[in-house]
């Protein structure tokens, strides 16, 4: 439901906003709200989960995921939609940690890796799924549908849940909460993303974006500052003595860096560019999503045979040489040439998601498994707003010096005054400024002018996406097997 989620309500925002009459803030609002509460509470919901159980926690976070859904689907306001999926996006975060804590406690060494896989195999089906069946709902029943869909879901999960789902319990789990902590630390989350989240629009020198990266920082010292001193912590500094978590987390972030960053373009790249429909889209992208289904189990089973590096490092080679293929593409590109470096991107991550998933999860004691599974769902958030602002930040700075010499170069008459940066901002998405009245001839070459440019964006933010997956692979070789997988399975059955 969670991963389905993340990709099916951007098909619906713009019949939301049609239907709602609410203004682009709100639509934003709708996505970032959800985005904002999921990666504030990730860490905190998994230590929830190691407190009361994995089992009560994934069952409340269905039952609750199930509910705010329903209620977004009878608001007849865009207010109530905010305010029901951000109690979404809490549930959700109740949801995540507790599903890999769940793994982590049940499946030995031998089988921990594989279960991961099909974990993974999981979400790029859900993920995939959403654009297309996101698409058919709106287009044959209506926006309402995206989210009561997952009603009849929630309800299966829950059944299968009370009749399959055991509950461990570590000998050691905590029995206190760390108070101060989940302050300092769900600050420091918030005003991080949302600085990322706000950055395209404020610029990254703005002064309000400093003040909420300058105020993330300062939470972040006094979280580490605090946690080296109480003596039950939210997030115990302890785990970081491991090399290997501390890599698979860091390896988590720059994986979604690339991933979520790049693949933000994609998406206006198909529809704006080519012209493609929501649907359409998602069915041009299915090698992508069908290589992370093939290539997560398999991982896991040779994560388990020869231990997470070589998969890891060879996995993000082949990330990198995607990214660099995709940077390639132009407006002409044919689906053949797309769908050759989708599937080469979804063969490399799938093994990653699975690997630093086993290596965050596998290296953390097993009473801190809810933690650890919140540490990895909370570096993908940020990995992943961070590659959208920043990527964002380099088309942004390629449109504005590319566009004015492209625009001459084509011989069209110099944009009005002041009419420059909405042009911009347009092209940024792969839109033509181009108005009703706009002769079809000059038309004709805005639109080339405006799809060569934003292409142009596109390839270098790719380029650095690529970079990136370099520096991912270089990281990927301090990984190891998880030192306490040796655990799981050996905890408190109730």
């Amino acid at each position: 439901m969670v991963a389905l989620d993340g990709t099916i309500v951007a098909i619906a925002n713009p019949a939301i906003q049609k239907d709602l009459g609410a203004s682009l803030a709100d639509v934003q609002w709708i996505t970032n709200g959800y985005l904002l509460a999921l990666a504030v509470a990730l860490i905190t919901a998994g230590k929830l989960g190691d407190r009361f159980g994995h089992r009560q926690t994934f069952l409340i976070g269905v039952i609750g995921f199930a509910i705010s859904s329903a209620a977004i689907g009878f608001s007849g306001e865009v207010s109530l939609v905010v305010v029901f999926r951000v109690l979404q996006g809490l549930c959700g975060a109740l949801l995540m940690p507790a599903a890999l804590g769940l793994l982590r406690a049940t499946f030995p060494a031998e089988k921990l890796n594989m279960a991961i896989g099909i974990w993974g195999a999981v979400i790029g089906a859900s993920t995939a799924a959403g654009p297309i069946v996101g698409g058919l709902l709106v287009e044959h029943v209506n926006w309402q549908s995206v989210f009561f869909i997952n009603a009849p879901v929630g309800v299966l999960a829950l059944v299968l849940g009370l009749l399959l789902l055991v509950d461990h319990r570590a000998e050691k789990a905590p029995r206190s909460f760390d108070l101060p902590g989940i302050v300092l630390l769900s600050g420091a989350m918030f005003c991080l993303i949302w600085a990322l989240i706000n950055a395209a629009d404020w610029h990254w020198t703005d002064q309000r974006t400093l003040l909420f990266l300058g105020l993330s920082v300062v939470c972040f010292v006094v979280f580490v500052f605090w946690e080296s001193r109480t003596r039950e912590p939210l997030l115990p500094l302890s785990m970081f003595r491991s090399v290997a978590l501390s890599t698979g987390t860091v390896l988590m972030v720059l994986m979604a860096f690339g991933f979520m960053g790049g693949l933000f373009f994609v998406t206006f790249y198909l529809q704006n560019v080519h012209g493609l429909s929501p649907v359409d889209s998602g069915l041009r992208l299915l090698p992508l999503t069908a290589m992370m289904i093939v290539a997560s189990p398999l991982a896991g089973a040779l994560i388990t045979k020869f231990g997470p590096r070589m998969p890891l490092v060879t996995s993000m080679v082949i990330t990198a040489v995607s990214m660099f293929g995709l940077s390639r593409l132009d407006v002409d590109s044919g689906g053949l040439e797309m769908s050759i470096w989708f599937a080469l991107l979804g063969l490399g991550l799938g093994p990653v998601m699975v690997g630093a998933t086993e290596v965050i999860v596998g290296n953390a004691p097993i009473q801190h498994a809810g933690v650890a599974g919140g540490l990895q769902q909370a570096a993908m958030q940020v990995g992943g707003s961070l590659g959208t602002a920043v990527l964002g930040a380099v088309m942004a700075g390629r449109v504005d010096n590319t566009l004015p010499r492209k625009w001459a170069d084509a011989g069209l008459p110099p944009m009005p005054k002041g009419a420059e940066s909405k042009a911009s901002d347009a092209v940024e998405v792969g839109i033509a400024p181009v108005t009703k009245s706009t002769p079809p001839e000059i038309a004709g070459k805005i639109t080339a002018v405006a799809h060569d440019t934003f292409v142009s964006g596109m390839g270098l933010a790719f380029t650095v996406a690529a970079v990136v997956s370099v520096v991912a692979a270089v990281v990927a070789g301090f990984t190891k097997r998880g030192e306490n997988a040796e655990a799981a399975g050996g905890s408190v059955h109730i």
